[in-house]
């Protein structure tokens, strides 16, 4: 005698969707992953290495000295 949703019974009907859950989910897995790769990276811009001596001047942490020398590096 056949159950209901055409002789799956309820159990039936549960596996089946679980199935076609995990088949749907292993498939954005999968394209995600397989993109991943080709979509480009934006990256924040850097800051420039004279910019960096320059603030580190301004606010303390080098002597005018150790700025001038290091700029002199950075410049040649």
């Amino acid at each position: 005698m056949m159950y209901g949703w055409y002789g799956m019974g309820v159990y039936g009907f549960i596996l089946m969707a679980v199935f076609w859950v995990a088949v749907i989910a292993a498939m954005v897995f999968l394209i995600r992953g397989v993109t991943a790769g080709s979509v480009a990276r934006v990256e924040a811009p850097r800051e420039p290495a004279l910019d960096i001596l320059k603030r580190r001047y301004a606010s303390g942490e080098i002597d005018r000295a150790e700025y001038e020398q290091k700029s002199r590096d950075l410049v040649a």
